[in-house]
């Protein structure tokens, strides 16, 4: 079955990210738009961490940055990117 951006979307509201993912690998096989390309691995890259598969979102991030440097995947890319360089120091100094 062929999936629209829109089709994904609401998969993912629907947290149904194994199907996104899926879904997404079909799309970039045969899939030529650039823009289209870009949404669709941000997408993927969400789906993943919605897994909690922060390393496959980071990877999915950065494959839309490529397509997109502007795009929601490098907003998505640094928030992630400063959540897992968070440290308090107030934690781990008493």
């Amino acid at each position: 079955m062929k999936y629209t951006l829109d089709d994904i979307k609401q998969m993912l509201r629907d947290s149904q990210s194994q199907e996104v993912i899926g879904a997404v690998n079909d799309m970039v096989s045969s899939e030529t738009d650039s823009n289209v390309l870009a949404m669709a691995y941000y997408l993927r890259g969400n789906a993943y961490r919605q897994q909690g598969n922060v390393r496959m979102a980071l990877n999915s991030f950065l494959e839309a940055m490529a397509l997109d440097p502007t795009g929601p995947a490098a907003h998505a890319y640094r928030t992630m990117q400063e959540i897992l360089g968070f440290y308090d120091h107030d934690l781990y100094n008493p």
